[in-house]
């Protein structure tokens, strides 16, 4: 680099404003932590993931880095973007640990009024006892402010509760309060004492610890206790040492040689800033050579060794141009801009993609909705058509149930008239007493479908008792139930059977000459009840040859009813009913039907 190029650079090297020049604490100018680039790195990683619960964790790591090297405003902003998360997950436990670092951050840049009020919030939203206990003490403490008493007793509470739990890091923070506490009282020696508590329980070499043992080091420099401040120097330069902290080692050795200044050990001092003026040198940092540099030449002037203000000149001029090609100080500050840009930018790309899943979470419910309503819609449809369909079902039954044989009402009449103009008015009386039971009977279960064996037995017996009492010369008949059956409990289709003796009787047994026999029969087969009626009458080959075309319609419908009935039981009460009709062979005649109904148990 040539020296024209060098001027202005050391015009602003030389006459920018001499601030740093005696260092009383940490120097605000530092290269980004490698915590905080290791948060970024996680950061960038996580939004890529789009990861909320990592985005909002990592928030909070990044929010730590930077309260420790005291950017306490960024600490803030990445605090309350973690609290945002935290609020949309509905996570109480993240909740309640960020509410509680904002207002602890607030109360450090002196935020007093919000701090008080998130530490009421972390109260609330805190779930274990621990810390709701310290959020609670802190909220007093900060309402009590002003008085030291209270605020003694909430920090030490505190600190009792912390080291229940074990946690390092907040009984260091709370011992620096009551140092910070302690000196608002002008009383050194206790905040001392607190400053030593809160760096046994820092993380060693860390950048909390750094401050912490500065502000030791500011304490005991403005107490004149300057073996002891050189003490604390030399044991921060150490660690520092240790982890290749180059700037701590040139801000504290800067320090260092403003307390032999003050101690007046010049030689001592003179080392401690050409140790400063090389390790910034060697490593780079243009500004913190500049100021070990400037500290020298003041004090040669001081002494009048102007042979020594111009070597050291010299010197930082020749080596400049080194100095300044290795600074990556200003590369670090872009690099970590340029970072914060691109995180910028992937929570813009994270909440434009947000907005898009909300969109197409809110279409699909809604689709999901839509179908959802057709879907009952077209339920509700189905059943109310199935309902119709049964209900259709149960009124064709009970036209069938209610069918009356034409027949058997105009011939029911006809005996009566005939046992009138018989003058047999016993038999008149006895036909229409056993007609007007039953009738009574039919109309009685007309509602029904299924009705007891017992039941069913009494009606069909009160039937045959009307047809024997009108055909009493061409038939006899029988009833027989198997003992098994229980008539009381188990139940039958109402006049199933009916149809069929009716046909036995009027085209089967009253045309045969000699005196029939009809004989029904219910008996336990397994879980089916067979149903057998049997007579011995001229069988349906011959009845059909000598019915007329009315009597052929009304057979056919009587065994048109009965197929219909038990197609409709079947479908209604799901189950297999079944008849079968066989014509005996000769020598005999007549007809044998069989009934199988499935065994139903009273209710």
């Amino acid at each position: 680099m040539r020296f024209t190029t060098i001027l202005p650079l050391l015009f602003i090297l030389f006459l920018a404003p001499k601030d740093l020049k005696a260092q009383d604490s940490v120097p605000k100018k530092q290269q980004t932590s490698p915590e905080i680039k290791k948060a970024v790195n996680n950061l960038e990683k996580s939004l890529k993931e789009n990861d909320n619960l990592k985005i909002a964790f990592n928030y909070e790591i990044l929010a730590k880095g930077f309260s420790d090297k005291d950017d306490l405003a960024k600490a803030e902003e990445f605090l309350l973007k973690a609290l945002d998360i935290y609020n949309a997950a509905n996570n109480s436990i993240g909740k309640a640990r960020s509410v509680r670092s904002i207002a602890k951050v607030q109360e450090l840049q002196n935020k007093l009024n919000a701090a008080t009020k998130n530490f009421k919030l972390a109260f609330d939203l805190s779930v274990d006892d621990i810390t709701k206990n310290l959020n609670k003490n802190d909220y007093n403490r900060l309402k009590n402010r002003g008085n030291t008493k209270l605020e003694n007793n909430y920090l030490n509470a505190n600190i009792a509760l912390l080291e229940e739990k074990n946690i390092k890091s907040e009984i260091a923070d709370t011992y620096i309060l009551l140092a910070k506490l302690n000196l608002r009282q002008q009383d050194s020696t206790q905040a001392l004492g607190f400053y030593e508590k809160a760096g046994s329980y820092s993380k060693k070499n860390s950048a909390k610890t750094i401050k912490i043992y500065g502000e030791m080091a500011k304490l005991l420099k403005g107490g004149k206790r300057y073996e002891e401040a050189i003490t604390v120097v030399e044991k921060l330069l150490e660690e520092a040492k240790e982890i290749k902290d180059y700037d701590t080692q040139i801000i504290q050795l800067q320090f260092l040689a403003s307390v032999y200044f003050k101690y007046d050990n010049p030689e001592k001092a003179v080392e401690a800033l050409k140790e400063s003026y090389s390790i910034a040198a060697t490593n780079g940092r243009t500004f913190e050579a500049r100021e070990s540099v400037q500290q020298l030449v003041d004090y040669y002037k001081s002494v009048k060794d102007d042979k020594a203000s111009m070597e050291t000149y010299e010197n930082f001029i020749k080596n400049l141009d080194r100095i300044i090609l290795s600074d990556h100080s200003l590369t670090d500050a872009k690099t970590f801009r340029v970072t914060e840009e691109r995180i910028r930018r992937l929570e813009s790309e994270k909440s434009f993609k947000d907005e898009l899943i909300s969109r197409k979470n809110t279409f699909t419910y809604f689709l999901l909705g839509s179908v959802a309503l057709l879907l009952l819609i077209s339920s509700f449809i189905i059943k109310t058509l199935y309902s119709i369909k049964t209900k259709n079902k149960e009124i064709a039954l009970q036209t069938l149930r209610l069918e009356m044989n034409p027949h058997f009402l105009f011939n029911s009449l006809n005996s009566v008239n005939q046992f009138i103009a018989q003058n047999n008015e016993l038999a008149a009386n006895k036909y229409l007493t056993s007609y007007s039971n039953l009738m009574r009977n039919t109309m009685e279960n007309s509602n029904k479908d299924f009705v007891t064996l017992g039941n069913e037995i009494e009606n069909l017996t009160k039937y045959l008792e009307l047809e024997h009492l009108r055909f009493k010369d061409k038939f006899d008949y029988q009833i027989n139930v198997d003992p098994k059956l229980d008539p009381d409990n188990i139940w039958v289709p109402n006049m199933i059977a009916q149809p069929h003796l009716e046909n036995a009787i009027w085209h089967g047994l009253r045309y045969k000459e000699e005196k029939g026999l009809l004989k029904m029969d219910y008996t336990l087969s397994g879980k089916n009840i067979v149903i057998t009626i049997d007579d011995n009458g001229i069988g349906p080959t011959k009845s059909n040859e000598l019915k007329t075309h009315n009597q052929k319609a009304h057979e056919s419908r009587g065994l048109t009813n009965t197929k219909e009935r038990m197609a409709l039981l079947n479908q209604l009460y799901k189950t297999k009913m079944d008849f079968t009709m066989t014509e005996k062979q000769s020598p005999e005649t007549g007809t044998i039907i069989k009934i199988t109904v499935p065994i139903i148990k009273k209710p």
